[in-house]
């Protein structure tokens, strides 16, 4: 196990988090918000920790479709406070089917689907290759 305690590897996670979903952001709209920054590396720690203890041992499938909803509650909650609340208006899903009350959407929640797998195997090598946790192998389903 590695000798870094849990709250450190975590708070790096967060930040290397935090940092793709702003590039991702910025590769995808052209743009981002620092608040962004702070759910994108919230939402990577949690999805790491689907996989970590919260959920050990299941399938990569359903821990991405358990991420995806994760996500998109998170990006709800983020939103009625940036969006509704303070009128930040940093995104608005307004105009995309299935949205609600143009915080979330359908089309979203099912991209965060594969995101989500992608950001749990990234976890998965991260702590390896950062912290010297062991590899986890993954069943799809």
């Amino acid at each position: 196990m590695s000798k870094h305690p849990t709250w450190w590897r975590n708070l790096i996670l967060c930040y290397i988090g935090g940092m793709t979903y702003v590039l991702l952001e910025y590769l995808w709209r052209g743009r981002s918000h620092p608040t962004m920054f702070l759910l994108g590396g919230l939402c990577f720690v949690l999805l790491g920790l689907l996989n970590e203890g919260l959920r050990p041992n299941l399938p990569l499938g359903l821990q991405s479709l358990m991420g995806a909803v994760v996500v998109t509650a998170l990006e709800l909650a983020c939103g009625l406070i940036v969006n509704v609340a303070l009128g930040w208006d940093v995104w608005d899903y307004s105009d995309l089917p299935l949205n609600f009350l143009g915080q979330i959407s359908l089309p979203f929640f099912l991209l965060w689907i594969p995101l989500s797998a992608v950001a749990i195997l990234a976890d998965d090598l991260l702590r390896h290759v950062l912290f010297g946790e062991p590899k986890i192998k993954h069943r799809l389903f």
